[in-house]
């Protein structure tokens, strides 16, 4: 008795997978009894529970989740007992039940396939949409299956819409939630300031790395850096300026050339905090190191961006003051340094180009002024952008200006592939000196 139970599990199961997949089945290849839906739906809750918990990195049990998924049940039950009262026949519903639950698993797989991929905003987006058409075309098809009606008749409309109902109230009011959830974080605990000896040695570790610094040798046309990553919220930043830290160290020859500051719980015993003030003090102090007519600035910039043109800043618990195009012209001014090179990526950071472009400056950015940029999330090493530019593009073209075409079309096929609109839309200004200063630089590597 045991064996023919759980096999008409196992029935259930493959009819509701050739359900999913539009193949061809019949409703007397389904099991339906109060018992078998019962089964049918500890197995769904059990494959539900085991696909959250190997996609999850550990976390709190989240028995809200369980609450609203179990909440969900007798949702499916009512709608069913709605359709079998439709076509005029009650008895219809455990059927409509067992049939509407059979393919649980094929939509969790899928699911697991699909969005466990990666994709972008967008891709996500339609893939959601995709899915939603999917499952109500299922749904709508085993409804005609059990009932016996036909596509085009009344009663399969108004199933279909009873359907369409039920999905909508289960994803606008009854969303299914993650199965574990992420321990909260302390809100001041990322910068790690809070520990007084961190915030004490930030005075001492400026000064340090500023007076390390080597001056520019004279007849030498000289790479200087200076990176800026002032938004410790998402790691992202970090990683993609260490990465450019590097490169453009090993590719210049530029280690004691360089300097960076970041926000970052995991560096603020490493790198200087990436303030307005520090931002200014070291413009000045690598001025006063390099030699004005000879030696170039690459100044790069990777943050959260708003549409008023500020980046975004997040240390706590300090309060730090906004960096904008005026703040960053007037700080690269007051220091005096001619030759530039600014690579800025940050959403609308095309909203710097008019305030900071001279014949002397060469700005690149990763949008224009009324767009997005993209990849600015937590588990990435770059950003669309830097990585198209940085990691991909200048280490082939061995140019500051060769390498934008290969990366703006890099990052305009990579969003166009994720359903990404609009699209970011890089710029770049070239002032009219600094294409021939950037050749004399080129050529001192």
């Amino acid at each position: 008795m045991k064996e023919r139970f759980f096999s008409g599990l196992l029935r259930n199961v493959s009819a509701g997978t050739r359900l999913a997949l539009f193949l061809p089945v019949r409703w007397l290849h389904f099991r339906a009894s109060p018992g078998q839906y019962a089964l049918l739906a500890a197995f769904n809750l059990c494959v539900w529970v085991v696909s959250n918990t190997l996609q999850a990195d550990g976390g709190t049990l989240n028995l809200q989740a369980v609450a609203v998924y179990l909440a969900q049940i007798p949702l499916l039950l009512l709608a069913c007992l709605a359709i079998a009262s439709i076509h005029g026949n009650a008895s219809l519903a455990t059927l409509l039940a067992v049939a509407l639950s059979a393919s649980d698993l094929a939509f969790e797989l899928a699911g697991v396939a699909v969005f466990g991929s990666g994709l972008g905003p967008g891709a996500q987006l339609a893939g959601w949409a995709g899915f939603l058409l999917w499952g109500w075309l299922v749904a709508v098809r085993a409804t005609v299956i059990c009932t016996g009606a036909r596509w085009r008749q009344r009663q399969t409309a108004w199933s279909a819409g009873v359907i369409a109902l039920l999905m909508a109230f289960s994803v606008l009011v009854l969303p299914r939630a993650d199965l574990w959830t992420q321990d909260a974080e302390d809100e001041e605990e990322p910068s790690g300031l809070v520990r007084e000896e961190v915030f004490h040695s930030q005075g001492d570790l400026i000064e340090r790395q500023l007076a390390a610094i080597a001056p520019g040798r004279a007849g030498v046309t000289e790479l200087y850096f200076v990176g800026f990553a002032p938004d410790g919220s998402q790691d992202v930043f970090r990683r993609e300026m260490r990465s450019v830290k590097k490169l453009v160290e090993d590719g210049f020859g530029a280690a004691r050339r360089s300097i960076t500051l970041v926000n970052n719980a995991a560096t603020v015993e490493e790198f200087p905090l990436a303030t307005a003030t520090n931002l200014r003090r070291t413009l000045a102090q690598v001025a006063a190191r390099m030699n004005p007519d000879e030696d170039v600035l690459l100044l790069y910039v990777t943050a959260h961006g708003d549409e008023g043109f500020a980046l975004s800043g997040y240390a706590p618990p300090l309060d730090l003051a906004p960096v904008n195009p005026t703040v960053l012209a007037r700080a690269l001014n007051d220091a005096g340094i001619k030759w530039r090179v600014l690579v800025i990526s940050a959403c609308y950071s095309g909203g710097f180009i008019e305030p900071l472009k001279d014949d002397n400056t060469l700005i690149i950015t990763a949008s224009a002024a009324d767009r997005k940029s993209f990849g600015c999330e937590n588990g990435n090493d770059w950003t669309y952008f830097g990585e198209a530019y940085f990691r991909d593009a200048f280490p082939r073209a061995n140019s500051f200006i060769e390498a934008f075409p290969v990366a703006a079309q890099a990052v305009a096929q990579r969003e166009l592939a994720e359903g990404l609109a609009p699209s970011s839309n890089p710029q770049m200004q070239v002032g009219r000196s600094i294409s021939e200063k950037l050749r004399h630089l080129q050529a001192a590597r």
